[in-house]
């Protein structure tokens, strides 16, 4: 059973085909994996104890922490297999190297190319691309091979350079673009700025990634609102990771990334590991199928968002991951109210007067949190109009350090950073 086949399937029949696939994983990664082979020892009863997807929850969990320690004891097959190197950005840690087969490079075609179905584009479309294939950057080959197989033009400009991206739109016909939300406002005021018409450039949507673009009740964001208003085009939004190799796209209907069931088992964990109910926000783990140089069994991806399995309005049968509130670690507990940095970049993202900004997170002598917002505006507004801002939604006040434009662009965009690093949280518990 192929995506195609397997996203308008019966549920049931869906889990049982999944069910299949996670006995062919275990048992692959039993044979292969040195650190499989020692967790699956200590599980009572064996593989064989495993007899329903409900049963996985007798695997013990893993997360980074666990694969940078335990590096390629991870790894199924030796290093004569591995065609293409790949790493995670490591801005929760040291750089992690994922390495892929031949095997898994077509795995990561067949994904990509399903999620731009998904998403509504065709094999008529040229996609632009607007972030980096270097860098070791596993999503921007995804998108280049995913495109290929579907047929589909490609145009890799890469990242930056609004100028650049609007003569290449007008010079090729592009009429997808794959972009991080941000860099599409930074394009959209260069259009403006320069008298170009990109409401007539021939763009008819965007691929969203890298930044949610929708609250977890799936309306707009600050930042999804602020594209719209200036540019009523269709946004798709996408969510993926390099540990995973599998991306969770938006249909039309605009409720949820749509699980691939063919590449992927999901599940959300509360913080003791326990499976939550659909609808309740917890920590998505994952179970990759089809991986062949390191597949994951249970990896918690500290990423925070909801199930929804009621069946989608364009007639998908599979679950959807709701948008990403934040990350397990990454919590804020700041002056008597707890929220995610996500929270914080919503309010910032309402400012039409910030052009550029950077939230901060340490801890003081006392291992207190402190929050401080570094931040250019583009057009002038108080402190105390920011500060209001930041009461009537959170109920707390961060530090405001007005800084320079360009100070803040190197903090945004340092040397081994793909997409903006909005959020610098130098806490120790940060990491894992």
């Amino acid at each position: 059973m192929n995506f195609s086949e397997a996203e308008r399937a019966n549920p049931v029949d869906i889990r049982k085909y999944q069910f299949a696939l996670l006995r062919e994983t275990l048992a692959y990664v039993y044979e292969n994996s040195k650190f499989y082979k020692n967790q699956f020892s200590k599980i009572p009863g064996g593989l064989e104890s495993i007899q329903s997807l409900e049963d996985l929850t007798k695997i013990p969990t893993v997360n980074k922490a666990d694969l940078q320690e335990a590096g390629r004891d991870f790894w199924c097959v030796g290093q004569d297999q591995i065609l293409d190197y790949t790493a995670t950005s490591g801005t929760e840690g040291k750089q992690l190297t994922i390495p892929l087969t031949g095997k898994d490079l077509q795995r990561l075609a067949v994904n990509e190319a399903g999620s731009f179905r998904v998403a509504g584009a065709t094999e008529k479309d040229i996609f632009q691309l607007t972030t980096t294939t270097d860098r070791r950057f596993m999503a921007g080959l995804a998108y280049t091979l995913g495109a290929r197989e579907m047929g589909a033009g490609m145009v890799r400009v890469g990242p930056g350079v609004p100028q650049m991206q609007w003569d290449t739109i007008f010079e090729t016909g592009a009429t997808v673009l794959i972009a991080v939300p941000s860099f599409l406002i930074r394009m959209i005021d260069f259009a403006e700025a320069n008298g170009i018409d990109f409401q007539n450039s021939g763009i008819r949507k965007v691929i969203c990634i890298g930044e949610p673009i929708r609250k977890p009740d799936f309306s707009l964001n600050a930042l999804g609102t602020r594209i719209r208003e200036k540019w009523p085009i269709e946004l798709n939004s996408s969510y993926a990771s390099t540990e995973m190799a599998t991306a969770f796209t938006e249909c039309e209907a605009a409720r949820g990334g749509h699980v691939p069931p063919n590449l992927i088992f999901t599940e959300i964990l509360a913080s003791d590991g326990n499976p939550l109910p659909e609808g309740q926000p917890g920590e998505l783990t994952i179970t990759t199928f089809g991986v062949e140089a390191m597949p994951l069994v249970r990896f918690r991806t500290g990423d925070i968002c909801a199930m929804h399995t009621e069946v989608c309005a364009c007639g998908r049968t599979t679950p959807r991951l709701g948008p990403i509130i934040g990350r397990r670690h990454q919590m804020i507990k700041y002056k008597g109210t707890t929220c995610y940095p996500q929270a914080l970049c919503e309010v910032m993202d309402e400012m039409s007067e910030i052009d550029l900004y950077q939230i901060q997170i340490s801890h003081d002598a006392f291992s207190n949190d402190l929050v401080a917002v570094k931040y250019h505006a583009r057009q002038p507004i108080s402190r105390r109009a920011m500060a209001e801002r930041f009461k009537s939604r959170l109920r707390f006040t961060p530090d405001f350090v007005e800084t320079d434009k360009d100070e803040i662009q190197a903090l945004l965009f340092p040397s081994n950073m793909r997409k903006p690093l909005k959020m610098d949280d130098r806490r120790k518990s940060a990491t894992y």
